[in-house]
């Protein structure tokens, strides 16, 4: 198992992602041959409702953002169900489980592909690729995936 800072977390919520500020968090590789990882969230606790939800539901995968390690890291996509929310005083932890959606290296050439494929060129082209590196809007081929 290799264990991870995480520095920060965004959960898909009704098209967008929701960013969750943290007050502490880790993620672990389990290095199984499920590919299996472990994020855990502690969090202000008025974000409880949100989340026990969301557990409820857990045959229904959603899409995470997480910042592991270093601020300036790109953001690592994974598909996660909650497993558990406890309240520790007056904050939460939030228990997640779930696998890494792709190699984060491939999301730049993922995103020029449909940018290319838009048929956009030149000047804008440039402009847009830059702006969604940094947005990391989901693409395409993400909700393709999920049908």
């Amino acid at each position: 198992m290799k264990t991870f800072k995480m520095l920060s977390a965004g959960i898909l919520n009704e098209g967008q992602f929701q960013d969750f500020p943290l007050i502490d968090g880790i993620i672990i590789n389990q290095e199984n041959s499920h590919r299996m990882w472990i994020l855990e969230m502690y969090i202000d606790a008025k974000h409880k409702d949100f989340f026990e939800e969301l557990m409820k539901n857990q045959d229904e995968l959603i899409d995470a953002k997480v910042v592991i390690s270093y601020p300036a890291n790109d953001p690592a996509a994974f598909r996660v169900a909650v497993h558990a929310v406890e309240q520790i005083g007056d904050n939460i932890s939030v228990l997640m489980k779930g696998r890494l959606k792709r190699a984060r290296a491939q999301y730049a050439e993922q995103l020029l592909e449909e940018l290319i494929a838009e048929d956009l060129g030149g000047k804008e082209l440039l402009e847009r690729f830059e702006s969604d590196m940094k947005s990391r809007p989901r693409l395409k081929k993400d909700f393709a995936d999920e049908k």
